[in-house]
């Protein structure tokens, strides 16, 4: 039996060892910066009032008389502009490799999507790596599009401080 519920603080460690494992799968195991602590502050804050940063799914699945874990997906509410309208962005969604085929990666996403019907979203997106072919036709199979003509771009932290000094810099005069 498959149980899908919302992460609580105790999953913290689980959720950091599954964006290890996703890093992995995507060929960049080197690339995790989080930690704990900061899942911790930005997921599950404790100052009242204080509105979480992203949002978590566990799954579970019964074994004899308790639950395993075994995938969990990652989502955070973004805008739309041309919609005038709130969606949701889902970061990370993974689902260990000896699970896989048995629908967890679907009924996660679905999840998300009926959670994003609730809200009244008007979108779920995500994104997948080009080369990750067997994710691509998982997502086409559930009516997802590839959005083809879009590209990400990014900023990283060590560009980032200078990237921002930029605004505050005269433009250079061009002689004529």
């Amino acid at each position: 039996m498959l149980n899908i519920r919302p992460a609580a603080a105790a999953d913290v460690p689980q959720i950091l060892t599954y964006i290890h494992d996703l890093a992995a799968y995507e060929r960049e195991p080197d690339a995790v910066l989080a930690t704990e602590a900061d899942l911790l502050r930005d997921g599950f804050p404790t100052s009242l009032g204080a509105t979480p940063r992203f949002y978590c799914l566990m799954a579970e699945l019964k074994q004899g008389c308790h639950y395993i874990s075994v995938g969990f997906a990652l989502y955070f509410y973004n805008y739309s502009t041309w919609r005038g309208h709130h969606g949701i962005h889902v970061e990370d969604i993974f689902v260990r490799p000896e699970f896989r085929g048995k629908g967890i990666g679907k009924a996660l996403l679905t999840r998300v999507a009926a959670i994003a019907v609730a809200e009244g979203c008007h979108r779920l997106q995500w994104d997948v790596l080009e080369w990750n072919t067997p994710a691509i036709g998982f997502y086409e199979q559930m009516g997802a599009k590839m959005m083809t003509e879009w590209r990400t771009m990014r900023v990283g932290q060590e560009a980032l401080p200078e990237f921002a000094a930029q605004g505050h810099r005269p433009a250079p005069e061009h002689a004529p």
